[in-house]
């Protein structure tokens, strides 16, 4: 995806964890990621303390999260905006810090079901901001021959907080309860995000901002309109997001589909887990491996590798019969996505100018959650209607056909790029 590096002394881990900056940045990522999982597992708890009307209560979990997936769509591009007129540094802190006192509001406020509703609407609308904040602040604290390797410990780290977060917030809630009943589990959240921000303040962010904007009105639809038609325009940065929304969307999928393929390996429907775990494991090794050796590899062409392998391992599902062939093969799906998702990720920081990264983060966010809502909402229907086999033979059709295009632009696009740039020097 991107052009081999010659590897130096300065590049690799050992590189980033000298770092102040980036070290800061990074726990800090890392305690507000599992903050997320935590409040999410939180909120499903705190349903039974609430007064929920009797129609809602059957699908009051469906409720919680379509509250936290609205912003995520609604509001993700719109985001950007604001990362790109102000300190990035200043919204990440004021975000956690929001988050974290938005949380410490449930135990003062009644038990009514639209109170949790709201709470959780807002605490989402507020990640919308933090999250292209955070993905914009990478380049600024590491040198460009570090990018690769950050943007694998971010993928690492973020993967890892999804299985350490959901596994371990059961119990990290249940401790906190057994200590106190009075508000000991928001509490426990709203530390995690408040730790966040506090290891924020540690972040030197060498950022250049036009102060001009500040004097301007925040015309949202001219600057949405300007951020559109500049990915619009720019086929590098098109293609790059359409290979992450294609590797997004098969990733999402893969809980619906693993729930069907739990009875042709014995487990229960309820321990569809099993099955997704390692393709998390899959991911976190990928990153590690590229984070690296990264710098030695031909970069350009680990995204056609991820998403063939991806593909072969849809098909391959069809042929499972035994738990251990589903825990190999969700594995290896797990490791193509790693070489989709952190090459792709460093090309767009690379190639976005500074004063466009908000934007471009904030349109990618978006466009990775609609990616990610679409086959929770149309695999399971497809899979009861067709079966599960042709569902994977067709999603592997899709993820080859998107896969192989969005990269032969890309790399053509990038080619060109770098033939610029070498005519310049």
């Amino acid at each position: 995806m991107l052009p081999a590096k010659t590897p130096t002394e300065a590049s690799g881990f050992k590189a980033l964890l000298k770092n102040r900056s980036f070290l800061f940045l990074w726990i800090g990522q890392i305690f507000s990621q599992i903050a997320d999982k935590v409040l999410a597992v939180m909120s499903i708890a705190l349903l039974d303390t609430y007064n929920i009307p009797a129609r809602y209560a059957a699908s009051s979990s469906s409720y919680i999260f379509l509250a936290t997936t609205i912003p995520a769509i609604l509001f993700g591009a719109a985001a950007g905006i604001f990362v790109d007129r102000y300190p990035k540094k200043k919204i990440m802190v004021i975000s956690d810090l929001i988050r974290g006192g938005l949380i410490l509001l449930l135990p003062i406020l009644p038990k009514e079901f639209v109170v949790l509703l709201l709470i959780a609407f807002a605490t989402s609308t507020i990640t919308q901001a933090f999250a292209p904040a955070e993905q914009s602040a990478i380049p600024l604290v590491v040198k460009p021959e570090n990018l690769l390797t950050a943007n694998a410990l971010f993928a690492t780290t973020s993967t890892a907080s999804v299985i350490v977060g959901f596994g371990m917030a059961p119990a990290m809630l249940m401790a906190v309860t057994n200590i106190s009943q009075n508000g000991s589990r928001e509490i426990l959240v709203a530390s995690l995000y408040f730790i966040a921000a506090g290891l924020g303040q540690f972040v030197k962010l060498a950022e250049t901002l036009d102060t001009s904007k500040h004097d301007r009105k925040v015309n949202p639809w001219h600057e949405l309109k300007v951020g559109f038609d500049y990915i619009r325009s720019n086929k590098l940065l098109l293609n790059a997001m359409i290979q992450l929304a294609v590797f997004s969307s098969t990733i999402a999928a893969l809980p619906v589909l693993t729930v069907s393929l739990t009875a042709e390996v014995g487990l229960k429907k309820e321990e569809f887990g099993f099955l997704v775990a390692p393709a998390g494991i899959g991911l976190v090794l990928g990153a590690g491996i590229i984070g690296h050796f990264g710098n030695r590899m031909q970069q350009k062409s680990l995204p056609l590798i991820g998403f063939v392998g991806m593909s072969i391992m849809l098909v391959a599902f069809t042929f499972v019969d035994s738990l251990w062939l589903g825990l190999i093969c969700a594995g290896i799906l797990g490791l193509g996505a790693s070489l989709i998702a952190v090459p792709v990720q460093t090309l767009i920081q690379e190639k976005t100018p500074e004063s466009m990264r908000g934007k471009v983060f904030g349109f990618q966010n978006n466009a990775v959650n609609i990616a990610v809502a679409v086959p929770l909402i149309i695999v399971g229907p497809l899979t009861d209607r067709f079966g599960l086999s042709p569902v994977l033979w067709g999603m592997s059709v899709i993820v080859t056909i998107a896969g192989i295009l969005a990269w032969n632009s890309t790399r053509h696009v990038l080619e060109e790029v770098m033939k610029d740039e070498s005519s310049d020097l």
